[in-house]
């Protein structure tokens, strides 16, 4: 009996001298191995107590094989890295999108692209801010004059029901949402047509 918690404390002791080192490398975790260390310290003290029988050292063995947390610091560490390709990913995503300043309109003759002072393209990823519907557009067709508010309200974006009123037209195209209309021949700014609540909903690319 006397060998055998000779062994055990020497166990205790061996594991006490490598908790320093251990506690170095892992930063942040210097408190959880000051609990541990407290924990074995309770247990050797236990081992030396007269009347510890076999079964209880056994159990004080487990505790202390059980209670260590440090192999749980691989798994966070490796979670934490997994995630940030993702969000790496989402930013250059976000990065990639651009917006046209100032953004045009056009008719079907005009390239469609994202729109800046030197290059006239006409945007093709319009948005309503009003009604917040994507604006559709038809190239070589105008709207007729009797559109109404009511006639896009109750059927964008439908394109059968659209062209109850679209006239053929060609070089023209026709921008709606379900608020608004225009009817476009040349490449036109759209800040001139104070009116429209349009505004580029970004590039890919």
């Amino acid at each position: 009996m006397a060998e055998e918690l000779e062994r055990l404390l020497d166990q205790v002791e061996r594991q006490l001298s490598r908790l320093p080192g251990r506690g170095a490398a892992a930063g942040p975790r210097r408190g959880e191995d000051r609990e541990a260390a407290a924990k074995e310290g309770r247990s050797a003290k236990l081992l030396m107590s007269t009347g510890s029988s076999e079964e209880d050292i056994d159990d004080i063995i487990d505790e202390i094989c059980n209670d260590s947390s440090f192999a749980k610091t691989p798994l966070k560490l490796m979670s934490n890295s997994a995630s940030l390709p993702r969000e790496s990913n989402s930013a250059a995503v976000q990065a990639g999108r651009k917006r046209c300043c100032p953004v045009y309109l056009g008719g079907s003759s005009s390239p469609y692209g994202i729109g800046t002072n030197t290059s006239k393209r006409t945007c093709d990823q319009l948005r309503c801010t009003a009604c917040d519907f994507r604006v559709s557009l038809f190239n070589d067709y105008i709207w007729d004059q009797s559109c109404d508010y009511l006639f896009f309200r109750n059927n964008m974006p439908d394109l059968c029901k659209l062209r109850a009123k679209m006239t053929k037209k060609k070089g023209a195209r026709a921008y709606a949402c379900q608020c608004s209309w225009r009817s476009i021949d040349e490449v036109t700014d759209l800040q001139m047509d104070q009116q429209l609540r349009w505004v580029c909903g970004k590039h890919a690319g």
